[in-house]
């Protein structure tokens, strides 16, 4: 589906890796290619997307009388979050679409529109990890995970979500597998080069602590653990510079900002020590040690419960590479 918020990127990208089968011969003449494709939207024509990149829609929707799949790619949140109502048509459209047995399927942000059709409340969905509390503001009766990279609900597994950004890829493959077979999809990611985010999305989840809340006093307390959270004994530290009762700063804290103090200063250590594999060649025992724990080996149990993964494998995963980092050292503009 084509609409004025959606970003051409996933759009385009799942239009090619859906029609990959038959674009790219994995299947012989005389077999049926396992997904035939359109572009739909409002009307016929030239539309322009998000990022200002035109797509050329095909088949308008109020054609279309029946579908198996339905996909609504990532839409573009503007700042003051998303607007309901003002894509009547397609809303009715999927709505109808899934009364007569499609699968309705999101791609990350994608599910703000989907979510218009009621189909998800008392549901599960994902979606991106940065647009989550503003989808969970807007559709409070549907269980939000932007932790998963693919939610599949429905009675008859027909509501399909897929999480931040490149997790359509987990989408594509998985549409793949369940109309063409796992061996089909397997063919697909290995021509494409895709990979199924087997770890989920919590690795690339970033730590966002709440500030809004309006209580000056643990407000003050959050500015100064920004500084000191790797002191011995910081919650303790932080509760004597107030003016509260242990018992009633605990309170407040949790009130305001949805953690004990003992896991926020946990979740701002991992946040650091995150930052320092990414862009340091530093120990993980160093590391352990800069962020505020002298025993390394608890550090590595609360790094992986924390993000899904050992150090090391976190290491590996989001430093910049080698080749790269040589590149830029030696390469200068002319």
């Amino acid at each position: 589906m084509a609409l004025p918020d959606a970003t051409v990127s996933t759009l385009a990208g799942l239009f090619d890796v859906m029609n990959g089968v038959s674009l790219m011969g994995l299947v012989t003449p005389d077999v049926p290619a396992p997904f035939e494709i359109e572009i739909v939207g409002e009307a016929v024509g030239a539309l322009k997307l998000a990022s200002g990149v035109p797509v050329d829609v095909q088949r308008a929707v109020d054609t279309v009388e029946r579908s198996d799949i339905v996909i609504v790619p990532s839409v573009l949140l503007p700042a003051q979050g998303w607007e309901k109502g003002r894509y009547p048509q397609l809303v009715k459209w999927l709505y109808t679409m899934h009364e007569r047995g499609a699968v309705l399927c999101s791609a990350c942000s994608g599910v703000f529109l989907l979510a218009e059709t009621g189909l998800f409340d008392g549901m599960e969905a994902t979606v991106h990890f940065g647009y989550a509390e503003a989808f969970m503001t807007s559709y409070p009766s549907v269980s939000t995970h932007p932790e998963r990279v693919l939610v599949i609900a429905g009675q008859h597994e027909e509501l399909v979500s897929s999480g931040a950004g490149m997790s359509w890829h987990d989408l594509a493959l998985y549409l793949t597998a369940r109309y063409a077979g796992a061996t089909t999809a397997q063919e697909i990611a290995r021509r494409f080069a895709l990979q199924w985010h087997q770890d989920g999305l919590t690795p690339y989840l970033v730590f966002a602590a709440k500030t809004d809340h309006g209580d000056g006093e643990i407000q003050y307390a959050q500015q100064w653990l920004d500084e000191h959270f790797a002191l011995a004994h910081p919650v303790e530290a932080m509760i004597e510079r107030s003016r509260l009762a242990e018992r009633t700063f605990k309170r407040r804290f949790v009130s305001a900002t949805g953690l004990t103090p003992i896991a926020y200063v946990q979740r701002l250590r991992i946040e650091d020590a995150k930052r320092r594999l990414e862009r340091t060649e530093a120990s993980v025992e160093e590391i352990s040690w800069r962020v505020g724990y002298e025993d390394s080996a608890f550090f590595r149990r609360l790094f992986k419960r924390t993000t899904g993964l050992a150090p090391s494998a976190y290491r590996r995963r989001f430093r910049i590479p080698d080749f790269v980092r040589q590149s830029r050292n030696t390469t200068r503009p002319a």
